[in-house]
């Protein structure tokens, strides 16, 4: 009697079964294949992936849906008055004319330079225009000018001015110069003191010689030929249009500001300390 478990008997493949089974196979075939296909455009698009997560984090780093985070660093308003300078600073500021008028030979000249003007000087000559002008008189009958000292205070003037004349962008310089000849005063207008007062604050003696020698001739001071004389008939008679007398006066954008005379200060509206003049500088300045 045959058995249906009989496994020694071969078993017949029926033609239903047989068509089942290739169709499996093919579709496995077509699968593997599509996979295949789809291959390069799946490592086409993870390394899309990966170069937009390097140069755009910021695309993954916000969340769908969440409020977009400001940054930090906010691009100021042009419009914004907060950064908008102010109206002093917008315009265009000018140096403040500072001017003393002086005589070479006079002791309150030494005390008005030493005690005032160049701590002034130290700290706002930034600030201002300076200006050193002497005090004499010009000769009705020919050109020389005629100094209360006597012809060596003339002369000691000259050379302040070739001084200032040579040097005068850099009036500390040039201040410093008449600073140390003026506190010998004395002995104005000795070749040594001159040597060593030029030597200690790199004044140029032989151009400084040129200028007090010359007579006014062309290239004579190494500059522009404008000779000792001539600078201290001008200088001379720019304090004589000013109406000033007094050895020291000085001058603060036109107007006296403050009189040395006779060891004592006298005319000075807002004090005659460093910081009192400095205070008139400033607010000069800022006007």
């Amino acid at each position: 009697m045959p058995s249906s478990l009989d496994e020694k008997r071969p078993h017949a493949l029926s033609a239903s079964s047989a068509t089942v089974a290739v169709v499996d196979v093919e579709a496995v075939g077509r699968q593997q294949r599509r996979r295949r296909e789809l291959r390069p455009w799946i490592l086409l698009l993870v390394l899309w992936l990966c170069a937009s997560y390097l140069y755009y984090p910021a695309i993954f780093s916000r969340r769908r849906g969440a409020p977009r985070r400001e940054s930090s660093l906010a691009v100021p308003s042009v419009a914004d008055s907060s950064l908008a300078p102010p109206q002093q600073a917008r315009q265009q500021q000018h140096p403040v004319p500072l001017e003393i008028h002086i005589m070479s030979k006079c002791p309150d000249a030494r005390d008005c330079l030493a005690d005032l003007v160049l701590p002034t000087m130290e700290r706002v000559g930034e600030k201002v225009a300076f200006r050193l002008s002497f005090i004499g008189s010009a000769s009705d009958r020919d050109d020389s000018v005629i100094c209360k000292h006597g012809p060596g205070e003339c002369l000691g003037n000259m050379i302040e001015l070739c001084a200032a004349h040579l040097y005068d962008s850099q009036p500390m310089i040039y201040l410093g110069f008449v600073m140390c000849l003026t506190r010998d005063y004395g002995r104005i207008p000795d070749q040594d003191l001159v040597m060593d007062c030029a030597l200690e604050h790199a004044v140029d003696f032989e151009r400084l010689n040129q200028c007090v020698s010359s007579t006014g001739g062309e290239g004579d001071d190494g500059k522009d030929g404008q000779g000792g004389m001539a600078l201290l008939r001008e200088s001379v008679a720019r304090s004589e249009r000013a109406g000033v007398t007094k050895s020291c006066t000085i001058r603060l954008d036109g107007k006296i500001r403050c009189v040395r005379d006779g060891g004592e200060w006298m005319q000075c509206d807002g004090g005659h300390t460093v910081s009192e003049l400095v205070r008139s500088v400033e607010q000069s300045y800022e006007a």
